[in-house]
């Protein structure tokens, strides 16, 4: 079993495909009894070893039902291995929405949330923050149900898991009326955009760059909801820009600068040259996930928003300095503060910064580099993206780390769900 990048595998006892939340049940409750680790797997788009295992693997692609949708409150239950694609689409046929996305749409949704995956607006959470209700199976085989009603400190706690309460099987989301997003990219100074980072982020409802190092220009994508019909690309100009500039073109000078990098500089130039400016009207997830077939890895950081201007232009001066340049942009955005003890954006707005290296190309000295700099910034990582934090660094990064130390033991307290990357994260728990 490997993840979608390729940079973690693991060789699991067995794998289970479970179809249901009672099969769930059955498989971890037989597993603890023989003393078995457990870890369940979505779409395998973490970069981390969070779901790696040598125990019982459980893939939920088999649950991937929408189970209620309740179009007047906005509230629709579904299976936790459904992707955003799916999800998506399911809810445009219902009128509704999600209120944000990030860029990427092939996730489960349980494996967006329980990492914190986020989209950008700085009046927007992350992904986790829609989540009014969670049914989860807890490290005995039990059922276990949270909503506002029942339980809602846990459901406080456990929309951020991290795979380490249970395996979560369905998920209530609060969802909002389908809307449009008037999309406008352009083409700006970065100096002109840090220059004022806080107008920047209040420039649209979903603002974000992507800048090339190397360049003095970033694309800045400002994405505004709107009463306008949609008004799309064509077909024939989507596919120019998003298969074969951003994907097919990408790959392939990646995959020269990887094998000859003396030639990763002058791609880089090539690249950030190309980047062109757009505009368009079209339904909301349609504007803000892009198909993304170039394999990589990454790590991306959180900062409190008053960092983030500063934190750009310190990995900026880091990627000067390398031998390697990166042959990906860097990718900025926002996001708005949430209450959610394992949340990156537990009690703040965040700015975030994401660094990205082609798949097989040496990577470890840019991530540890930029690393080391948000350590110096209040830096949090993105749970499903690479880092090299561990319990002891984190743990005074979140202010209520012992609310899901707590809640972590009464779910799982002989260990049925850890492995080493949580022994590494979390700290550790009694095996059993």
């Amino acid at each position: 079993m490997r993840n979608w990048a390729g940079n973690q595998r693991c060789d699991p006892a067995r794998v289970e495909h479970p179809g249901s939340t009672d099969e769930v049940a059955a498989i971890v409750g037989a597993a603890h009894r023989q003393q078995q680790r457990v870890k369940a797997i979505g779409a395998g788009h973490s970069f981390t070893a969070a779901a790696m295992t040598d125990g019982v693997l459980l893939s939920l692609d088999g649950m991937q039902s929408v189970r209620h949708v309740d179009r007047a409150s906005g509230r629709v239950t579904v299976d936790a291995g459904i992707t955003l694609r799916a999800l998506t689409d399911e809810l445009a046929l219902a009128d509704l929405a999600m209120p944000n996305l990030g860029d990427i749409i092939v996730q489960s949704a349980a494996g967006a949330t329980s990492t914190a995956t986020h989209g950008t607006g700085r009046a927007l959470g992350n992904l986790a923050t829609t989540i009014v209700g969670i049914e989860l199976v807890d490290g005995t085989g039990q059922v276990v149900t949270c909503d506002e009603d029942h339980d809602p400190e846990l459901l406080r706690v456990a929309r951020v898991g991290v795979g380490a309460l249970g395996v979560v099987t369905a998920l209530t989301l609060q969802c909002v009326p389908a809307f449009n997003l008037h999309a406008r990219e352009t083409i700006e100074p970065l100096a002109d955009v840090l220059a004022d980072i806080d107008a920047f982020s209040r420039s649209a409802d979903h603002a974000e760059f992507y800048w090339m190092p190397g360049s003095t220009r970033c694309q800045v994508k400002r994405n505004e909801r709107t009463d306008e019909p949609a008004r799309p690309q064509s077909r024939l100009a989507y596919t120019r820009d998003k298969y074969l500039a951003e994907n097919a073109a990408f790959g392939a000078a990646c995959f020269v600068g990887r094998w000859i990098p003396p030639l990763a500089s002058p791609i880089g130039k090539v690249v950030a040259a190309a980047m062109s400016e757009r505009e368009l009207i079209d339904r909301s997830d349609r504007v803000f996930t892009s198909p993304r077939h170039v394999h990589f890895v990454e790590m991306e950081y959180g900062v409190p928003l008053a960092h983030l201007a500063e934190a750009v232009d310190r990995v900026r001066h880091l990627t000067t300095t390398m031998d390697r340049p990166p042959l990906f942009p860097i990718e900025v955005r926002v996001s708005a503060g949430d209450d959610i003890p394992l949340s990156t954006g537990f009690g703040r707005e965040n700015g975030w910064v994401a660094v990205h290296q082609y798949r097989g190309a040496p990577y470890e000295d840019y991530f540890r580099g930029v690393e080391s700099i948000m350590n110096n910034l209040e830096g949090r990582p993105h749970w499903g993206k690479l880092h090299y934090q561990s319990a002891e660094t984190l743990r005074d990064r979140y202010p209520e780390w012992n609310a899901f130390a707590e809640a972590r033991a009464r779910l799982d307290p002989e260990g049925t769900f850890r492995n080493d990357y949580l022994d590494r994260v979390l700290g550790e728990l009694p095996s059993g």
